[in-house]
């Protein structure tokens, strides 16, 4: 039986329940025309994330699996750990969060089609002003190479992207994000939908319900104040 998507206006008060979205595609939940910085908090809040195409409407989803990386068993393969060994990078966090969020839209492996179009651009700019969008980023010889962003609800993180110029320098990105939530006790980042790259780094599907456990542990986290201030990265 074919089932309708509700649509989400600006005036919508809330989100369907989570128990609704549909298994095929995996986890779509609702369309809307709101890409507010109100909504797409809303949604973090909820274990909800935006994804979608040029010329199509906002599609919220919470998908059934959900990926995510506990921290305790990221995986550093023995040529990474040389990378952080010999400190070939230098991080930093929140420092250019435009350029790496605009380098994860033009990553030469999503030629063809990417999700981070003008209005998302847009919307996780505005997010990152107003201290809720985050990024890490990779330097060689002061030039950006490498770097992710997402969002942060109290300790939980949601990751949304990431790109790399030079080999290995995404992977050092989120070592360095792995370390700064472990340094708070948040015991996992959100990576949404599981990928070859990422099931590499310890990656794994974890039920929806689950998911919301270990979310609202997350979220139950207050971080100390600055931080997410602009900073030098280093490993302990």
């Amino acid at each position: 039986m074919t089932r309708a998507i509700p649509w989400l206006s600006s005036n919508s008060s809330t989100f369907p329940e989570l128990s609704s979205a549909l298994a095929e595609p995996n986890g779509l939940l609702a369309f809307g025309d709101d890409l507010s910085a109100r909504r797409i908090i809303q949604a973090y809040q909820l274990g909800i994330f935006p994804w979608f195409s040029d010329g199509e409407p906002v599609m919220w989803w919470s998908p059934d699996p959900r990926a995510i990386i506990n921290i305790s068993e990221l995986k550093i393969n023995k040529t990474l750990h040389k990378v952080l060994k010999r400190e070939t990078f230098t991080v930093t966090l929140n420092k250019s969060f435009e350029q790496v969020i605009e380098q994860c839209a033009d990553a030469p492996f999503r030629r063809e089609e990417t999700w981070i179009v003008d209005p998302m651009l847009a919307a996780y700019k505005k997010l990152h002003q107003q201290g809720q969008a985050h990024s890490i980023e990779v330097w060689q010889d002061d030039k950006l190479v490498g770097g992710l962003y997402g969002v942060a609800v109290n300790g939980y993180f949601s990751g949304e992207s990431m790109f790399y110029q030079q080999s290995n320098a995404s992977k050092v990105a989120l070592v360095y994000l792995a370390r700064l939530l472990k340094s708070i006790d948040v015991e996992l980042i959100d990576c949404q939908m599981l990928n070859p790259f990422l099931a590499s780094m310890g990656c794994i599907e974890i039920s929806r319900e689950d998911f919301i456990t270990q979310q609202s542990t997350a979220k139950n986290i207050i971080p100390p104040e600055g931080f997410w201030q602009p900073q030098l990265l280093t490993l302990p």
